[in-house]
């Protein structure tokens, strides 16, 4: 190659010839000529390898049906741009279409040679590149320079094209090349294209992967700057959507053949059954073949554009089973009215100088038919996809020559002082560019074409390879792309497991509502364990990082999926723990009820006299109260039931114990009176000072109560804390010293009473009353010193319970210690109700 290009006059060699391309080509006269660049024909493989170890050229062997159809698409849609009276008007559009034959030197010599206006000789000027051409008289056919060129067939030529003719302003509209790279206007400022880049492409497939929650999945893809390029955006696209690849495994074209054997085997023992692969679909075809003879199948593979369409692949019948349902990412279709008929007509009696459509008619019909009395895929135009592209590249050239030959005013203004007007005899291709460049158009189709920074919207098809009754495969449309909006027909694809259900690619399943996300150490995030929320936590959504709190009044369901009231809970006479209360409250009251019977009725009698009737009454009397206290605390806790339940308590118990206790300090006063000198001891422990001595000692305790429940008194709360889905309707205490100096009274009381006991625990055996208050009392005490720790540790509703057990349990102990022995005696041993017996030593 010689030296760049320079722009301001100065004579530099631009080409040198390499060697003897073909050429043969097509041509059609008109006012403007713009070029065509097709790789019609390509080298056996054979002779491919020896190609890139010579310098020099092997013939240009084998004719590429489907690049044939392209070139006529350009051919077909000149036409019609110049059968439209309002493109154009006036001028004749014209080409030069030339073989590059799918060799970068040619297609650079090929390129040159048409910028150039000579095929032969490429010593040229760039100053005078596109001005003397078109002055020199006389010019020849196929001589004249284009100012434009549709081509590069692949990526590789669009960067050579567009580096070598940048310098000289000439514009590539490439139909086929796709890099990201030519998406850069710094380094490739004259090029466009009708296809998109492969960025959108591979994000396209990570948007797949998102919406079919496909989260397990494997890749292969080629050793080169496609590959490469498209899992680089695949795993940006996928980043934190927790979407993983299992493997990535990439195949070269020199070593395919192992590199195939490798991949399917990995494929094989893979747990990812989506299967993501960029590669060419000779690359492909070999995978599938490796993978039919291990009968590796129900695997959905995500195809790329490089081999989605193939129809190569989707007729092979050997891979058919492996291949079927591939979900796969195509160039837009689309279709050309009028095309098909075009192509029907062609002939090479219509066209003689056609050595192209002579060469493609005697390979496929001899001079037999015509192409009209056959089906052909030559002429199916059912889904028009590169052939479209360079039809949209031919309008996008007129209608940038139109708005630079139409002059209109102001449109583009001059730059580098070139004029904003020219003439299809003076088109300077850096004004060219500037039209192109603000290209908006609308096709026959209706189709909205527009370049940003050389790129075109983004616009795929989805495909789906789907079964035939003749054992091959099929393409089918099941949704398109259009930019970033994705729209997928998920009912109308056959997928590879046969079923209509698509298809799980998951490393953990998904978590379900109720249950979190916990990531496995060590492994990727698609690979983790789900556990269930813990109590009073929810998660509503499939896959949650993380359960939710409920709100303090709600609580989470069995399930954890959704907060619900939590329930009231209290003692409630309703349920078991209350009714068992509630029962033992009421028969204490019914057995004190009946003692307080068979007293008043037996009160005549020495045992009754005996034991202070009077006490005895007002103590059974207390009792009971003790008993109905409890069911104060049973029920629904209210403002009213809370203050008066442990006032009610308070007294109730400290009238009782007063009873006992003045009945001890009697039974001691007694027996004391009967030693000598003691006399009026009785006197002042007559039955007025009995009952004042019981009213002073309960009044101390009323007044405890009444200031407590002035100052604080207990009011009912709701306790929302460790009771799983209940809430606890509760008294609680706002002053615990007020509670404690009722608790710590009736203590104060007993503890007297139990010391005075014990001290008269000597007196004569018949004679027990001061045995039984010590047994009474002794069963009192640790009733509620056992009560304490209990009362602090129960839970909710059990702290009531806790108490009320504290209560009855006490209160019966009085009640049995004291009264059964006299009952036994007064019921069934009435012979020992008498004054000898109780007096007897």
């Amino acid at each position: 190659m010689g030296k760049p290009v320079g722009l301001q006059g100065v004579q530099v060699t631009v080409c040198s010839q390499l060697g003897a391309p073909s050429n043969r080509g097509v041509f059609q006269d008109g006012d403007v000529i713009i070029g065509g660049l097709f790789s019609l024909h390509y080298i056996p493989s054979a002779v491919e390898q020896v190609y890139t170890r010579l310098p020099h050229y092997e013939p240009c062997t084998g004719l590429e049906l489907q690049a044939l159809k392209y070139m006529y698409a350009m051919a077909f849609a000149v036409e019609e741009v110049n059968q439209n009276s309002a493109l154009l008007p006036g001028i004749k559009l014209g080409y030069h279409i030339l073989d590059s034959c799918g060799r970068y030197p040619w297609a650079l010599q090929s390129a040159l040679s048409l910028v150039g206006g000579d095929r032969h000789n490429c010593n040229l000027t760039a100053s005078t590149l596109y001005s003397e051409a078109y002055e020199q008289p006389g010019e020849t056919a196929g001589v004249q320079p284009v100012p434009l060129l549709i081509g590069g067939h692949a990526s590789t030529t669009g960067v050579i094209l567009s580096r070598i003719l940048g310098p000289l302003s000439v514009p590539v509209i490439s139909y086929l090349a796709s890099c990201p790279c030519l998406s850069d206007r710094s380094n490739f400022p004259n090029f466009f294209r009708t296809i998109p880049s492969d960025i959108y492409q591979a994000r396209t497939m990570a948007q797949l992967a998102i919406r079919l929650n496909w989260t397990w999945i494997g890749a292969v893809l080629a050793n080169n700057d496609y590959g490469q390029m498209a899992i680089q955006v695949f795993q940006e696209e996928i980043k934190g959507k927790r979407v993983c690849l299992e493997f990535i495994e990439t195949v070269h074209r020199e070593t395919i053949v192992s590199d195939a054997r490798r991949v399917a085997l990995t494929i094989q023992s893979s747990t990812a059954t989506v299967i993501l692969i960029f590669c060419w679909y000779t690359d492909v075809q070999k995978i599938f073949v490796e993978l039919a003879k291990r009968n590796v199948t129900g695997r959905q593979f995500l195809a790329s554009e490089a081999w989605s369409t193939s129809d190569d692949l989707l007729q092979d019948i050997t891979i058919s089973k492996v291949a079927s349902g591939v979900l796969g990412v195509a160039i837009r279709s689309s279709t050309i009215p009028g095309f098909e008929n075009y192509l029907k007509k062609l002939s090479p009696s219509h066209y003689p100088n056609d050595d192209f459509l002579r060469e493609f008619w005697e390979k496929e019909f001899g001079c037999s038919v015509s192409i009209n009395e056959v089906q052909h895929f030559f002429s199916d135009i059912t889904q028009l996809r590169v052939a479209y592209n360079v039809y949209l590249a031919v309008y996008a050239a007129a209608h940038a020559l139109h708005s630079l030959l139409s002059c209109p005013s102001g449109n583009i203004p001059p730059q580098n002082n070139l004029s904003s007007c020219s003439s299809p005899k003076h088109i300077r291709t850096v004004e060219l560019l500037q039209h192109l460049n603000t290209v908006n158009l609308t096709t026959p189709q209706g189709e909205v074409l527009y370049f940003q920074g050389g790129d075109p919207p983004a616009k795929y098809d989805l495909v789906n390879w789907q079964n035939t009754p003749k054992g091959t495969l099929k393409l089918v449309v099941v949704g398109h792309v259009d930019g970033f909006d994705l729209h997928l027909n998920e009912s109308a694809i056959q997928w590879s497991t046969g079923s209509n259900q698509v298809p799980d690619s998951v490393c953990s399943k998904s978590c379900p509502p109720g249950t979190w996300m916990a990531d496995r150490k060590g492994e990727p995030v698609c690979c983790f364990d789900c556990f269930p929320c813990a109590e009073g936590e929810i998660s509503n959504k499939t896959d949650s990082l993380q359960c939710e709190q409920c709100p303090s009044e709600f609580w989470s369901n069995a399930e954890r999926i959704a907060c619900i009231p939590r329930q009231l809970d209290f003692l409630s006479f309703n349920e078991t723990l209350g009714i068992t209360l509630t029962t033992a409250a009421v028969s204490g009251v019914t057995v004190t009820t009946a003692v307080f019977v068979v007293f008043l009725f037996y009160r005549q009698t020495p045992m009754v006299r005996a034991n202070n009737s009077e006490l005895s009454f007002l103590l059974l009397l207390s009792l009971k109260l003790c008993f109905l206290c409890s069911l104060v605390f049973i029920g629904r806790p209210s403002v009213w039931s809370c203050r008066f339940q442990q006032a009610a308590f308070g007294i109730s118990f400290v009238l009782c114990v007063s009873c006992l206790l003045v009945k001890t300090i009697v039974v001691l006063a007694v027996f004391r009176s009967a030693r000598p000198g003691a006399e009026t001891l009785m006197k002042w422990f007559g039955p007025g000072q009995q009952r004042g001595s019981v009213c002073f000692f309960t009044c101390i305790q009323v007044i405890i109560c009444v200031i407590w429940l002035s100052l604080s008194p207990p009011r009912p709360q709701s306790d929302l804390g460790f009771q799983g889905s209940k809430v606890t309707l509760e008294c609680t205490m706002e002053s615990v010293v007020g509670f404690s100096l009722v608790l710590g009274y009736i203590g104060l009381l007993a503890c007297t009473c139990l010391l005075l006991a014990f001290l008269a625990r000597k007196l004569p055996d018949n004679f027990n009353e001061a045995k039984l208050i010590t047994f009474s009392m002794l069963i009192f005490c640790a009733v509620w010193v056992a009560f304490v720790p209990a009362y602090i540790s129960s839970p909710g509703k059990y702290v009531v319970a806790v108490e009320v057990f504290a209560i009855l349990a006490s209160s019966y102990g009085l009640l049995l210690c004291i009264f059964a022995p006299k009952c036994f005696i007064i019921l069934l041993r009435p012979e020992k109700n008498t004054k000898k017996h109780l007096m007897a030593r």
